[in-house]
């Protein structure tokens, strides 16, 4: 990844000796001993100090940075979240962020909803008036309110040590004097700019030679936002007005939170948003709240694993590994066929539970969580599997008689179909022309699938973990007027009709279930390892895999982030037109002929792929040793720096 050589133009700050030794460490950490080379394709990280992993190496660099100044994993982390967002990491600084924060003085690990909200107007009726069954992919009309930065401010304010301005720094210096924007971002907005020139603003930020055959900057290029660096400015700027004032770092902070959504940076989002035909109001900023939650956990083998609740999809991981203790899935063998199938099986009937039953625990009716996280309800669905075929009609369950309770919506229940609606069955979902080929259909299904994010890890030795799944207002993005913040496309998750989901119907001030999902860990009640991966609906079957590998047949964590892993595509997409691929299953090209032969017999149509794990980052506490060990999968460009 070249990261000495990235690290030296990012800041004068780097020529300090411990950050000169940094590099330097990660220069031999790139060449590692040919027994390691044989095991993984990327070396794991090895720290004592600190450990940072994002999903781009400058990312991973703000992170350093602020580790070697004396900050917690948390100001790491919210650094590293700016610079993402700064570096359109397959998000915007007007997106949304979702975390999980291991925090060693409470002994307990604390959930963070930083999801945007449905504004004014935005019902069911409206888009449906307008010939859509899904609110659209892109366009202000799939924005919901920025999430980001208040989810940012919010983590710094209650659990970092450092002020705003501190942890903005490298993301200000990134926007302000420019970066040199790599090759896959580059490219992205040159294939997605006529969208780009939809929007009014949206131009001027990310076509850089506009009336050229190629608009959008080259690899290498110094990429520079100076509307996104006057806002950076304009928090500090409130920051500092308020330690004038003789108020607290924490105070300091939350009046920069009301600036960006009470404030003159929410007059001018709500105006452009407006302007170009979206739903935004004044009070929609204003009235909306990061939200501070006691996270889900089940406990599988020994190990505690926590995700956020139900409003994101995480939870059908938790009740994957609740139906999977049932199994001996050792004796299976690793990615033998029984192994694939009854992992595949036991995703399926989770995520028809998610399609059914997640939804914005904040309204009304309230999700039967009791019963979906229960262990009893786990194994009547172990019960239910087929241990042999793929069953391409998997349903929801009912888990409201794992609660005391009946089920209000059986009626839907009784008519839900896996496969959902079809793309060709619902007018207008895409800006462009819909797709008309079979060959286009699935491109588009697989493209919106799998849709990107990124992930955050950080840890420090003093017991901090940060798991964080940023994402929204990708590439291409409406830029809300001249605050250089690129918004959300998040409303599309959301559904029109309670037959596709009765508990995520759209709602203004309502959150959609998001497929976005970071991970904790705990062992003995002490941290064990953070960890998340991009990849929409993908995200907690990788999770999962990569979980497993280690867990049951004592993969490293590198080893188990390039785990030769497989998908399905059975429940409803997250995105576009959310319909389903029953029996699909894209396996690795490594996978052996009589694994595959077995599986096509057993009833999957199966595709391969080179890499297939996802880009999981994640951080593992050796606490035999006292040290951390960080990993990156071989699957994207996600890496990161230790110490």
């Amino acid at each position: 990844m070249r990261l000495a050589r990235l690290l030296r133009p990012l800041s004068s700050a780097l020529a300090s000796a411990p950050l000169v030794a940094v590099a330097c460490a990660l220069v031999l950490a790139g060449v590692p001993r040919v027994a390691d080379a044989q095991r993984t394709e990327r070396p794991p990280l090895h720290g004592k100090h600190w450990v940072a992993v994002t999903g781009k190496p400058l990312g991973a660099t703000a992170g350093a940075m602020i580790f070697q100044q004396g900050g917690n994993a948390v100001d790491a982390a919210a650094a590293m979240l700016a610079a993402v967002c700064t570096m359109w990491d397959t998000l915007g600084c007007g997106g949304e962020t979702q975390a999980l924060i291991y925090h060693p003085g409470l002994k307990k690990v604390i959930g963070i909803n930083a999801l945007g909200v449905a504004p004014t107007g935005a019902t069911a009726a409206f888009y449906q008036s307008k010939g859509m069954r899904f609110p659209p992919e892109f366009g202000p009309l799939a924005a919901v309110t920025p999430g980001t930065p208040g989810g940012l401010m919010t983590m710094l304010a209650e659990y970092g040590t450092m002020s705003l301005e501190q942890v903005l720094a490298p993301a200000l210096q990134m926007a302000e004097e420019g970066y040199a924007i790599e090759a896959q971002l580059a490219n992205g907005i040159e294939s997605n700019k006529a969208q780009i020139k939809q929007w009014t603003y949206s131009p001027k930020v990310f076509l850089t030679h506009p009336g050229e055959a190629r608009e959008a900057p080259n690899a290498g290029e110094i990429f520079r936002q100076p509307d996104l660096a006057a806002t950076f400015r304009k928090l500090i700027e409130a920051e500092r007005a308020a330690k004038k004032a003789k108020k607290s770092r924490k105070e300091a902070i939350y009046a920069a939170y009301d600036r960006f959504y009470k404030g003159d940076i929410a007059d001018e989002i709500v105006r452009s948003v407006q302007e170009q035909g979206g739903l935004f109001t004044k009070a929609d900023l204003a009235n909306w709240k990061v939200m501070i939650e006691e996270p889900y956990s089940t406990n599988y083998r020994g190990i505690d694993v926590y995700k956020l609740p139900i409003w994101q999809q995480g939870p059908a991981m938790l009740q994957a590994l609740n139906i999977l203790e049932h199994a001996d899935l050792k004796a299976m063998g690793y990615n033998s066929a029984q192994y694939i199938h009854t992992v595949y099986q036991a995703m399926n009937l989770a995520f028809a539970d998610r399609d059914f039953y997640y939804g914005d625990p904040y309204f009304a009716p309230a999700e039967p969580v009791q019963g979906l996280m229960s262990k009893a309800y786990a194994k009547t669905r172990w019960e239910l599997m087929n241990k042999e075929r793929n069953d391409p009609a998997v349903r929801p369950g009912d888990p409201y008689p794992f609660q005391g309770g009946t089920n209000p919506f059986t009626e839907l229940l009784a008519t839900w179909s896996v496969t959902g609606p079809r793309a060709d069955s619902t007018p207008r979902q895409r800006m462009q022309e819909p797709p008309q080929t079979e060959a286009e259909r699935t491109a588009a299904f697989d493209d919106a699938f799998t849709r990107g994010t990124t992930s955050i890890q950080a840890a420090d030795k003093n017991g901090w973990l940060v798991s964080i799944t940023p994402s929204g207002g990708w590439v291409p993005a409406v830029i809300a007027g001249n605050t250089g913040i690129g918004l959300s496309q998040r409303a599309q998750s959301f559904v029109t009709r309670a037959e596709d989901g009765p508990f995520n119907v759209i709602e203004p001030g309502k959150r959609p279930r998001v497929t976005l999902t970071p991970t904790i860990a705990l062992k003995d009640g002490e941290p064990w390892m953070a960890f998340s991966v991009q990849g929409g609906d993908t995200q907690d079957q990788d999770l999962l895999q990569f979980f497993l590998a280690m867990v049951e047949f004592g993969q490293t964590v590198q080893q188990a982030a390039e785990h030769p892993g497989f998908h399905s595509y059975q429940m409803r997409s997250s995105f576009g037109a959310h319909d389903a691929r029953p029996g699909r299953l894209q396996l690795n090209e490594r996978i052996p002929d009589w694994v595959r032969e077995d599986l096509r017999r057993r009833g999957y149509a199966t595709e391969f792929a080179r890499w297939t794990s996802g880009p999981i980052t994640a951080i593992w506490v050796d606490r035999k040793h006292g040290s951390l060990w960080g990993a990156a999968s071989n699957f994207g460009e996600d890496y990161g720096i230790s110490w």
